[in-house]
């Protein structure tokens, strides 16, 4: 597909989606910027209502920064054992709360280097963080955006950093966090990964994989 043609196909999926979800929301509960920050790294590999159920225990033990530097972590692994991965995901969560403190003032950083920099955090998470904390442009290229965008023709490929390029050139750059968060949506509810739904797709009139439905 063209550029331009991408440019368009874009345009049309942002439009639809706008239509089905007027309220892009994100599908992690936060109050606090930090806690976005911790969710996102606990949802690696786990679904979000499960992080969901984690971190309000989490968060209600811990409720700062500060608390989550200085708690065991014997107790972070125990509370995020559901989410996997919990002694890699405990060690990060104590030092990146550490890191905020000392390097950044207990605030998040507001640039993708900074927040890269922060332990256990990749491109996705920040990404989010900068979409949804900071408003800045963003593309959070997860498994829906992926999936998705590679079966409506505006991206190709499966790794995450270069559908995210790929996407920056034809979504308009305010647009993106919200997309993002209507494709975790929809990919849920109607293009599924195993067998999409095509049949009651509002995009189906215009995504290529959907021809021969």
């Amino acid at each position: 597909m063209l550029m331009e043609n991408r440019k368009e196909q874009a345009l049309r999926a942002i439009e639809t989606l706008k239509q089905k979800y007027p309220d892009a929301i994100c599908s992690l509960t936060y109050e606090k910027p930090h806690e976005l920050l911790i969710s996102t790294r606990l949802s690696a590999q786990c679904t979000d209502k499960r992080v969901n159920e984690v971190t309000k225990v989490l968060y209600d033990r811990y409720p700062t920064l500060e608390a989550l530097a200085e708690a065991p972590i014997e107790d972070l692994e125990e509370i995020i054992r559901p989410c996997g991965l919990f002694h890699t995901k405990a060690r990060d969560i104590k030092a990146l709360s550490r890191q905020l403190i000392d390097q950044w003032g207990g605030q998040l950083p507001d640039t993708m280097e900074g927040l890269t920099s922060l332990p256990g955090i990749g491109r996705k998470t920040a990404n989010l963080v900068l979409g949804d904390v900071f408003h800045k442009p963003c593309i959070v290229a997860d498994t829906h955006c992926i999936r998705i965008c590679g079966r409506l023709g505006l991206s190709e490929g499966k790794d995450p950093y270069k559908v995210e390029m790929q996407l920056r050139e034809v979504v308009p750059p305010m647009e993106g966090g919200d997309f993002c968060h209507r494709l975790v949506l929809f990919g849920r509810e109607t293009c599924v990964a195993r067998k999409p739904r095509c049949g009651q797709c509002e995009m189906a009139g215009f995504c290529p994989s959907a021809e021969g439905e």
